[in-house]
């Protein structure tokens, strides 16, 4: 009887020790898998480099920054910068157009790393996400059809029906100065609307506004009032991803140092627009 026991005893050690053994290989197994892969240890500035690709989110609609030239050709100063950035980081520019209203969204949803496409600097926008330093000041105007004479300040939005991109920033300062909104997907239809007298303002950027007059003449359109204070713009990025920023405002300011900034400005604008 105590034979029986004894090796009952030593089966039931000799059952948990392999249990045991088993338990740690798999434990080991999914950690040298999980170390393989790499994938929860790597940063999205590694993600990026190993790809190669840098994925960007524009609109591709809004000319002088993110617009399809007469060759269909995605360009635009926006464009370029992103370019000079993605090469300076050594890799690929993949450009994702999409809609104002979607861009956010879509970044968040992971659909690109970067958007680029005059995102300006606001505070509650820097409570979900994270900016690069700024690369670009505008100030912001009213536009309105040149029969106007009602609006010559932004006092004047009080009450006025103003076509605007909903989450756009001069959505927020026609909001703020009273201005009934009338969504809008983008800069064109605005200015559409306002050519038909179909809304009686726009707020936007002065330089895209300068650029629209510049290269339609003949649009019923003008600036009737414009901010004295200077926005600023800067590529947008899901937060908890410092490394890239960083990396990112590495590259703007080599591009600063060298004049490559200065040189794609005066292409676009003829002047300096950092400043």
């Amino acid at each position: 009887m105590k034979k029986f026991f004894l090796l009952l005893f030593i089966g039931f050690l000799v059952v948990v020790l392999a249990a045991c053994g088993s338990s740690e290989e798999n434990d080991q197994t999914s950690s040298d898998e999980g170390n393989e892969s790499g994938e929860s240890e790597q940063t999205l500035l590694e993600q990026i480099q190993e790809s190669g690709e840098l994925v960007i989110g524009t609109e591709g609609t809004y000319r002088p920054y993110t617009f399809h030239d007469e060759n269909d050709k995605l360009t635009g100063f926006d464009v370029e910068i992103a370019r000079e950035v993605a090469d300076r980081l050594g890799v690929k520019p993949v450009f994702n157009e999409t809609k104002w209203d979607s861009m956010f969204a879509g970044l968040n949803a992971e659909r690109f790393d970067m958007v680029a496409n005059q995102v300006g600097i606001t505070e509650e926008r820097q409570e979900e996400y994270s900016f690069s330093n700024p690369y670009i000041q505008s100030s912001a105007v009213i536009v309105t059809h040149k029969d106007n004479e009602s609006i010559g300040s932004f006092e004047d939005l009080e009450g006025v029906n103003a076509a605007q991109s909903m989450t756009s920033n001069y959505a927020d300062i026609a909001r703020e100065n009273g201005a009934e909104i009338t969504s809008v997907e983008g800069f064109n239809e605005s200015m559409q609307l306002l050519a038909t007298k179909r809304v009686e303002a726009t707020v936007n950027d002065r330089l895209s506004v300068l650029d629209y007059l510049n290269n339609r003449e003949e649009a019923p359109v003008k600036i009737a009032a414009r901010q004295d204070d200077a926005s600023q713009s800067g590529l947008l990025f899901r937060q908890g991803n410092e490394d890239l920023v960083k990396a990112v405002n590495e590259a703007l300011q080599e591009m600063k140092d060298d004049g490559t900034y200065l040189e794609i400005s005066e292409k676009w604008f003829g002047e300096d627009v950092s400043k």
